[in-house]
């Protein structure tokens, strides 16, 4: 929503990508969301994707001229050069990413004016085949954006970003993203993207869990993790109210006894039972006919809900055990029957 109140459609990252790939290479493409939600990656992703070089120039960081080019004289003639970013030497396709594009100075977005909608610098047209892909905040977002100029918004296709948590999680199970992360955000999906506060302070957002989760495993790797370590780290990365439900959920975990170093087909033989599940769970789980890890890894969060109304607080159980074995509730391995 913006600030007139206006509601847009959106769509989500992988939606994202898949129409970078159908139209950047005649339309303009402008992607808006809150910080950290994933743009530049998408954008890189659909690039590498395609085989194409991904050439970026940040808004905030050029002047009209880095995109004109500068004058030199030619005869009797001033000629303008382009830089070689935006026009390179062999007249090879690319995708040119203009990052913080809404940042810019209005000086600046003037001079993007015949790239985004003619696809030509002054006299030079860009390769055939070339993708012109932008990306930025929000006015909302307090991301020090700018007043786009009416001229702009009309030469570009405006897309804006959702999140939707399956994808996150399933970009998270791809990526390294610690199990431990993993399993608080399935069961706090909210906390994967929060509203820009305010006040200059930590907020979540995938990009903030994502790093957080590197943080932690940088710090075990340095022999210094500690409860208190994962807190300040927390609290140095999300919002305050995912801090502290985040410590608590790991003091949870930790207070388990270390995983056992297993292969994964042995993981998933382990019956329910040896789980120490609170009785309820393990007898409504029994009565679904539910024995071992292989068989519960096939339901989703929310069909693990309808047997017998199993409670949230048995799902903690179960998610923080399964997170001890090193898996997830949601499976990355589809055979598993």
């Amino acid at each position: 929503m913006s600030d007139s109140g206006a509601l847009h459609e959106t769509v989500t990252l992988a939606e994202a990508k898949s129409l970078i790939r159908c139209l950047s290479h005649e339309q303009s493409v402008l992607l808006l969301s809150p910080p950290g939600v994933g743009k530049s990656d998408v954008v890189r992703q659909a690039a590498a994707e395609a085989g194409l070089p991904c050439k970026s120039l940040l808004g905030t960081q050029i002047a009209p001229e880095d995109v004109s080019g500068v004058p030199r004289i030619v005869g009797e003639r001033s000629v303008f050069c382009p830089p070689r970013v935006l026009l390179p030497e062999k007249p090879e396709k690319f995708c040119l990413f203009l990052d913080e594009l809404p940042a810019c100075s209005p000086d600046v977005q003037k001079a993007f004016y015949s790239l985004l909608l003619e696809r030509r610098i002054g006299e030079y047209p860009l390769p055939e085949g070339t993708w012109v892909v932008a990306a930025g905040n929000r006015a909302e977002d307090r991301a020090l954006v700018r007043t786009i100029s009416s001229a702009l918004v009309n030469r570009v296709l405006i897309l804006h970003i959702r999140i939707d948590v399956e994808e996150w999680l399933n970009w998270a199970r791809n990526n390294g993203v610690r199990t431990d992360v993993i399993a608080f955000i399935e069961q706090n999906s909210s906390a994967l993207l929060r509203p820009v506060p305010k006040e200059a302070a930590p907020f979540s957002t995938p990009r903030a869990w994502a790093s957080l989760s590197r943080a932690l495993d940088l710090a075990e790797q340095g022999g210094i993790h500690s409860p208190r370590i994962s807190q300040a780290l927390s609290r140095g990365r999300v919002s305050a109210e995912d801090a502290e439900a985040f410590t608590q959920f790991m003091n949870r975990v930790q207070r388990v006894a270390p995983a056992p170093e297993l292969p994964l087909e042995q993981k998933l033989r382990i019956l329910i039972g040896d789980l120490d599940l609170s009785v309820r769970a393990t007898n409504v789980l029994a009565a679904e006919g539910i024995d071992n890890v292989g068989q519960l890894l096939i339901y989703r969060l929310d069909e693990i809900r309808e047997f017998r109304n199993i409670h949230d607080r048995n799902l903690v159980e179960i998610i923080e055990q399964l997170a001890w074995l090193g898996l997830s509730l949601r499976p990355t391995i589809e055979s598993v029957s």
